[in-house]
C-alpha cells in the first residue's frame, strides 16, 4: 500500500470490544494468562506486552506506522527528541571510539557531542556539511558512528546521503541521519542507504505543538541495542502521547504538502524583497545544492531560514511588528513560528561556532504553518518595510 494508506490503516489489532478508532491502553503493566506464560515472556520465547516503560500497544502502533513511511525493518519511540539522539549514541558507543558528526547539529545534540560524550572517553570530529575532502579526512581506525542533519538547522544545508551511505560502508560506521526537518513523508534515509533515521516526533509528527516525542527507525541489528538501552533506562513515550502521535501521522502527508507550497510560495516573495539580504530554502533555484534537494526529498519542506538587517535591534524589531508568527522556539506547528537561532536554540554556541552552522545575528528561522499563504506575505512585508 501507498504511505498515506499505511500512515492511515496502520493500526493494531481490534480489541473485543470493536472500535473504530484506535483506544488508549493506559496502563503501567499487563497481565498473563499463566505463570507459565510470564515466564516465556520474560526469557523472549513469547512475544507480548509486559510493562509499558518499554511495550505499549499504543507505542507498538507507532513504531509500525514509522517503519512503514520510512520503509525500516524496526524501530523504537521515545519521551522526546532529544531522548531518541542521545539513546542512539548512548547505546552504539563506548569509551575508545569515535564520532564524525556535521558542525551543522541542533545546539542539544551539539552539547551532547562536545561536552557529555567525552566524559565516557568518547571523541569526536566535526565536518563542515558541504566539504568532501574534510569527510573523507575525519574517519579515523576507531571511527564508529556517522551522525547528520539534513536539511540542518537552522542553514538548510543538504547533505548527500548516497555519498556519506557509501563513505560510511567503506570504514565500517553506523550511518545515523536526523530526518525531524524533512519527516518520513519528505525523504527516506533508508532508501539512501542509511541505517538508523531519527526524529523528533514532537515537530511535524504532531504538527500542533501538543506533545513530546521521539523515534529512532532503521535495521533491526541497530534498533535491538537502542531498544535494550531504553529498557533499562526509562526514556519512555507514555501511551497517550504515542496514541496522539499515531493519529498525527494519518494526516501527515496532507500537511506537509501544504507546509511545503506555502513555504515556497513566501520563500520565492521574500527572495524578491529588498530588505532581505539572504533567502535559504531546499526547493529554490538559488539553493547551492537545490538539485540535491531535488533528488532527496518529496517537497522543500516548512522551513525557511533569512538574513535581514545587521544588527540584533534591527531583527528584533522585524520579529516583534508580525502579528501573525508566534514567537516560541518549537517548530513544525500548524501555526507559522518565527525563532531567532543565536539568541535562543542555539545561544550555548559560541559565535564562532554559531557561524559553523551559519547562523548570524541577523539570521531568522521561519516554521510556515498552515495558514493562507498570501495572509504570511501580508503580514511579512509590513513588518519587513518598516525597517530602515
Amino acid at each position: 500500500m501507498k504511505e498515506e494508506t499505511n500512515a492511515i490503516r496502520g493500526q493494531i489489532d481490534r480489541t473485543a470490544y470493536r472500535e473504530h478508532s484506535v483506544p488508549m491502553f493506559l496502563t503501567s503493566s499487563f497481565i498473563y494468562k499463566s505463570a507459565e506464560q510470564a515466564e516465556r515472556m520474560f526469557a523472549g520465547e513469547e512475544t507480548g506486552d509486559i510493562y509499558s516503560r518499554f511495550t505499549n500497544p499504543n507505542t507498538t502502533e507507532l513504531i509500525n506506522k514509522f517503519c512503514k513511511l520510512e520503509e525500516a525493518e524496526d524501530g523504537v519511540v521515545t519521551a522526546s527528541g532529544m531522548a531518541a539522539v542521545f539513546s542512539t549514541l548512548a547505546s552504539h558507543l563506548k569509551s575508545g571510539d569515535h564520532l564524525v558528526a556535521c558542525s551543522s547539529l541542533f545546539g542539544n545534540t551539539n552539547y551532547i557531542i562536545k561536552n557529555i560524550l567525552p566524559t565516557w572517553g568518547i571523541d569526536h570530529t566535526l565536518v563542515s556539511a558541504d566539504d568532501q575532502n574534510e569527510w573523507e579526512e575525519a574517519f579515523q581506525p576507531n571511527t564508529k558512528m556517522v551522525l547528520i542533519e539534513t536539511p540542518t538547522n537552522p542553514g538548510l544545508e543538504i547533505l548527500d546521503l548516497q555519498w556519506l551511505s557509501e563513505l560510511c560502508k567503506k570504514h565500517n560506521a553506523i550511518f545515523c541521519v536526523d530526518n525531524c526537518f524533512a519527516t518520513p513523508i519528505l525523504q527516506k534515509p533508508m532508501l539512501f542507504g542509511a541505517d538508523l533515521s531519527i526524529h523528533s516526533a514532537t515537530k511535524w509528527t504532531d504538527g500542533q505543538g501538543r506533545v513530546l516525542g521521539g523515534a529512532v527507525v532503521g535495521k533491526k541489528e541497530y534498533i535491538q541495542p537502542i531498544f535494550d538501552f531504553l529498557r533499562r533506562t526509562g526514556p519512555s513515550l507514555s501511551p497517550f502521547n504515542a496514541w496522539i502521535l499515531s493519529k498525527s501521522l494519518e494526516t501527515l502527508g496532507l500537511r506537509m504538502e501544504r507546509h511545503s507550497s506555502n513555504a515556497l510560495r513566501l520563500a520565492e516573495h521574500l527572495e524578491a524583497h529588498e530588505k532581505v539580504r539572504r533567502v535559504r530554502y531546499p526547493f529554490l533555484s538559488s539553493h547551492p545544492q537545490y538539485e540535491l534537494a531535488k533528488n532527496q526529498m518529496k517537497y522543500g519542506g516548512g522551513i525557511i531560514t533569512i538574513d535581514i538587517g545587521s544588527a540584533k535591534k534591527e531583527v528584533f524589531a522585524f520579529i516583534n511588528r508580525l502579528t501573525i508568527p508566534s514567537i516560541t522556539a518549537n517548530l513544525g506547528d500548524s501555526r507559522t513560528i518565527i525563532t531567532h537561532p543565536a539568541t535562543t536554540t542555539h545561544s550555548k554556541l559560541s559565535k564562532k561556532e554559531q557561524e559553523a552552522s551559519d547562523i548570524y545575528m541577523s539570521t531568522i528561522r521561519l516554521s510556515i504553518g498552515l495558514e493562507d499563504v498570501e495572509d504570511l506575505i501580508e503580514d511579512m512585508d509590513q513588518a519587513l518595510n518598516q525597517l530602515r
